[in-house]
């Protein structure tokens, strides 16, 4: 493991490479402890690179078996060799020549699950980002494409399925115990998509005919005995792939696309091309051991690998800089298949939920980043929210400036145009630049300045002019190494709503641009007035979240609630909903810290409840209506000072109030969202569990509350309902009798389920107040849990870091205490694992004084450490320093 803390990475400094890669032959001989790997390169040198210019390649803890040079031994004053790097001097001058490199490398040992690994059984790689050098020596680096071909020679009981990228070539036995397998992937591709798995699976298999009738083999590789549990997977995958073949017009290329399901993963899943491996929580499920977040995830998460098949592979990156390029672009095609299987504005809703509560702190913290940043030390610490989630929606914004049918020119302008190439994002948006005739040069400010927009809005009518008039002001604030910001062109959506609750449709607009039902914002500071509007309307801005901005818009209650029942556009309801409870629950904290009585607003009460009650609805909406903004959203909304205890204390007193007055409509929705008929993932049955057990959180709040819930997790036939009441027993009475029995139920009942116990440790782990620390330690020490294993740190350390606000932030700081002692016992084995766990610190800056220096000693803890990664290192750094 590197132990420094890296070199900063300049964009201004990318150039191309010195010698073009024309092939590459890969010869695995897996191994657990000491796999032999032969590679063999074909370069060419560049035009215009002098003749005496070295080939340096890439390593990572490397050990070098042998090297030849157009099958030549070198001698030893011909190279230059380390762990990291390869140094091949005197090369041939005019001809294209071959390096043959031979090393060996321990996959049982390799706890960073990066490169190639061994787990429970089964080999796996890893490479994105930087993994492949810890394979071979290589030109490490996106913009380095080439054809590959792979053989596997391995053990053939321990290994009867031998995977790799592109079209199977054949194999066979090799030599006594042990077979071979080759592949072939004509397609060019950087290194961190290459991949290769080597295990005893079980498989699921499938076909799907393309738009131009060619039958592709689907195969999902799984452990045995979980097969059926992929068969929701395989039906995402073919929807995905129709999908894509209808929207975007991308059809698959290979003769096979497989899948493979491991326990041991650093991320959610990796696309590499034609063998994309996923963490088995976002493939495996059937309603005994998956929740409906769990389908959705699933759908989602298989969509998005599949897409980029095109939006990452076929075009991949120039350099890591523009990684935004394939995620942010990837994220929004699969945000949009999502919303075409499910409910748009469901989905909707859920993205800016996710992109609140992650990524506005990031932009707003010392993490900030642009969408396509200029610099970094440790690229692993830039798979953000802000290049995935933040860059879906600057992709998003570009659809909603040149609209549905120029936005798709311009996708396949870009297919066409850079198919085979390792693109940037100035080559994407002169895409649609040249299909729209628009100049997008301002636009394009939302992938350089970091930091979410302001926008302060305030709106007046003149009844005598007949004139609207909506005055709008932005601003960018000061983030870390950027602290002038220029004015974005922002778009957003809007609707003047009348009395009637009809749309007032304006005989003019001045002030600046509008198209349709959208304002361009350009200037800093912009009026629109608006003719020909017979009555005073109330303004919703920001429709469908057109844009991500913070928005500073004072409206009335009375016309939030009259956007709440009004709106065509469901997410402004949604939006009006929470717009009407947050100063509740901002008040609610202010007085919980005072120790005032709390009180809450009868319009928002009685606006909830009105959209809980209307069944002209879908369920799920009226669910997402019925769940107030978070503690986080709250804290945010305060923005500094913050007492994590007053916020959690208000909360809950406003859900006490809200459950009081609805106690009716709680009771009615709860006995009539009651499942008739076998349990199905759709949309549709996911929305009616959803809202069934809201009315039963809200529930848990009258007498009796602790029965109910116990009754309601006795009762469950699926892992929706079931973690839903568990959660309600272990959250809202952790000490009563009945959550104990409960708990230990769920553990007896799934104690052989990997991921159903993963639930186990989460729904604990988030017990608000200050015994959880108390807790988690203890569950450190049950025998399910697997210190090794990431999804279990996850789901118990993680969970607790970043979704237990009071347990986390205890006042005696004793949870940053235990977090930066965990990351230093993690890090050796796991950087990116310690790095992203840390990131729960990222808005301690935010909490009240005592809080704050409590928080800021345990990250001086973690930097002092004389041996930190380089991924923890740049996180604590650049903690410190924002």
């Amino acid at each position: 493991m590197r132990t420094d803390t890296g070199q900063i990475v300049h964009l201004a400094d990318y150039r191309p490479t010195d010698f073009v890669l024309e092939r590459v032959d890969l010869t695995f001989e897996l191994d657990p402890a000491a796999t032999r790997i032969e590679t063999r390169l074909i370069f060419h040198r560049r035009d215009g690179v002098d003749f005496g210019q070295a080939l340096v390649l890439d390593g990572d803890e490397l050990t070098l078996a042998e090297l030849r040079l157009d099958q030549n031994e070198l001698p030893a004053g011909q190279f230059d060799v380390t762990p990291e790097s390869l140094t091949i001097r005197g090369l041939p001058e005019s001809v294209p020549f071959e390096v043959t490199i031979i090393t060996i490398i321990n996959p049982e040992a390799n706890t960073q699950l990066m490169g190639l690994y061994r787990t429970n059984g089964v080999y796996c790689t890893q490479c994105e980002a930087e993994g492949f050098r810890r394979i071979t020596y290589f030109p490490d680096r996106p913009d380095v494409l080439a054809p590959y071909t792979i053989t596997i020679i391995a053990d053939k009981a321990a290994n009867p399925v031998l995977l790799s990228n592109g079209n199977f070539l054949g194999g066979g036995n090799y030599d006594e115990g042990r077979h071979f397998a080759a592949w072939f992937d004509p397609f060019p591709k950087p290194s961190y998509l290459f991949a290769l798995v080597a295990g005893d699976l079980g498989v699921v298999e499938d076909t799907f005919t393309t738009m131009s009738e060619r039958e592709v083999t689907l195969k999902i590789y799984v452990e045995h005995g979980k097969e059926a549990r992929a068969a929701y997977a395989m039906d995402a995958l073919k929807r995905s792939m129709k999908w894509d073949e209808e929207r975007f017009g991308r059809e698959y290329d290979l003769d096979i696309f497989m899948i493979v399901a491991v326990s041991d993963f650093n991320m959610g899943a990796m696309e590499n091309k034609g063998l994309n491996v996923f963490n088995d929580k976002y493939v495996l499920a059937d309603p005994e051991t998956a929740t409906d977040q769990d389908y959705a995830n699933i759908e989602a998460i298989i969509a998005h690998e599949y897409f980029h098949n095109w939006t990452g592979n076929r075009i991949t990156c120039r350099d890591w800089f523009q990684l935004c390029l394939k995620e942010g672009l990837t994220v929004y095609r699969d945000h949009e298949f999502s919303a075409d299987m499910r409910s748009r504005a469901v989905k909707r809703i859920a993205e800016v939920r996710h992109l609140k509560a992650e990524q506005f702190p990031e932009d707003a913290g010392p993490l900030a980043h642009p969408v396509r940043p200029t610099s970094y030390r440790e690229i692993n610490n830039f798979y953000t929210t802000t290049v995935y989630e933040k860059g879906s929606e600057v992709t998003r914004m570009i659809a909603t400036l040149l609209g549905r049918d120029t936005f798709k020119a311009g996708m396949d302008l870009y297919f066409e145009r850079h198919d085979g190439e390792a693109a940037t994002v100035e080559d994407f948006v002169a895409c649609f630049a040249e299909v729209s005739g628009r100049d997008l040069t301002q636009f394009s400010r939302w992938y350089h300045q970091a930091g979410t927009p302001m926008v302060t809005a305030s709106g007046a009518y003149d009844a005598a002019s007949q004139s609207f008039t909506l005055s709008l002001e932005q601003m960018v604030p000061a983030t870390p190494g950027q602290s002038v910001k220029e004015p974005m062109h922002i778009p957003l959506s809007f609707a003047l709503i009348l009395d009637n609750g009809s749309i007032a449709e304006p005989a003019s607009v001045s002030g600046g641009e509008v198209s349709g039902d959208v304002l361009h914002l350009t200037e800093r500071k912009q009026d629109f007035t608006f003719t020909g509007i017979a009555a005073r309307p109330v303004l919703s801005l920001n429709r469908s979240f057109s844009a991500p901005i913070n928005l500073d818009f004072k409206q009335a209650p009375a016309d939030l609630a009259h956007i709440a029942r009004h709106d065509s556009d469901l997410f402004a309801r949604w939006q009006a909903l929470t717009d009407l409870a947050l100063p509740n629950l901002i008040q609610a904290a202010r007085d919980a810290r005072e120790g005032r009585a709390i009180s809450c607003d009868d319009a928002l009460v009685t606006a909830l409840l009105e959209a809980a009650a209307d069944e002209t609805l879908e369920p799920a909406f009226r669910a997402q209506a019925l769940a107030l903004p978070s503690e986080s959203d709250i804290a945010r909304e305060l923005g500094g000072n913050n007492d994590p205890d007053a916020i959690h204390a208000g909360r809950q007193g406003i859900i006490a109030l809200i459950a009081k007055a609805g106690s009716s409509v709680f009771e009615t929705l709860f006995a009539t969202m009651a499942r008739n008929g076998a349990f199905t993932p759709d949309a549709a049955g996911a929305g009616r569990r959803a809202l069934r057990n809201s009315a039963l959180s809200y529930l848990a709040y009258a007498e009796g509350g602790a029965q109910r819930a116990a009754d309601a997790f006795a009762s469950s036939d699926n892992m929706t309902d079931m973690t839903q009441a568990l959660t309600v027993l272990a959250h809202r009475f952790p000490d009563d009798a009945l959550t104990h029995e409960a708990l230990d139920t769920f553990l007896q009942r799934f104690s052989d389920n990997a991921l159903v116990l993963d639930k186990w440790f989460t729904i604990q782990a988030t017990i608000p107040g200050d015994a959880a620390l108390a807790r988690i330690k203890a569950l450190m020490d049950h025998p399910q849990f697997v210190g090794t294993n990431p999804n279990r740190v996850r789901s118990l350390i993680g969970s607790f870091a970043f979704s237990n606000p009071t347990g986390f932030n205890r006042a005696d700081g004793e949870g940053y205490r235990f977090l930066a002692q965990q990351i230093l016992a993690i890090d050796p084995r796991n950087p990116q694992l310690a790095a992203r766990i840390l990131t729960s610190m990222r808005s301690w800056r935010s909490l009240e004084s005592l809080r704050a220096d409590l928080a800021r000693s345990a990250l001086v803890e973690i930097q002092r450490s004389p041996k930190l990664s380089a991924d923890v290192g740049d996180i604590v750094e650049r903690m410190l320093k924002g």
